[in-house]
């Protein structure tokens, strides 16, 4: 288990944080990399919110031939997921077009984010309802936390 993923210090391990793309790829780094503080990203209103687990939603543009990364996309740009060959039920979501949601551990946020994926899932049935819900959940989450 990477430092990333270690419980709080009341054992109980703290919840993904719904980000965007956007968000990440402009955050800033608290500690070291691989230290349990993770990263900073803006959370709006001039507040900051650490991460290091997080749920992203997006488009599938591209799933690499081994099968274990795809790219997705989402309103604020581009973003890449890795392990999704050993996610249960995540094959299924591996198309281009398909619309997901992942939760994952943040391995990088530049140039490009990357999460090593933790568990993912098919939202295509309902997409143009999700798209448009999506950054107003994580407006709200966002508030809430920081």
């Amino acid at each position: 288990m990477s430092k990333l993923e270690q419980p709080c210090k009341d054992g109980k391990r703290s919840p993904p944080v719904k980000v965007l793309s956007g968000q990440l790829r402009a955050a800033g780094i608290r500690g070291t990399a691989d230290s349990a503080e993770g990263y900073v990203i803006r959370a709006g209103r001039g507040r900051t919110l650490r991460v290091s687990l997080v749920w992203m939603q997006g488009t599938v543009l591209e799933v690499q031939l081994d099968g274990t990364t795809v790219m997705l996309m989402d309103e604020t740009g581009t973003f890449a997921v890795q392990g999704v060959n050993n996610i249960p039920k995540g094959k299924p979501c591996l198309l281009p077009g398909k619309y997901v949601m992942v939760m994952g551990v943040i391995q990088a946020v530049s140039p490009e984010p990357v999460i090593r994926a933790v568990k993912m899932a098919d939202l295509s049935d309902f997409a143009a309802l999700h798209r448009q819900m999506w950054k107003l959940e994580v407006e709200e989450l966002q508030q809430v936390l920081a």
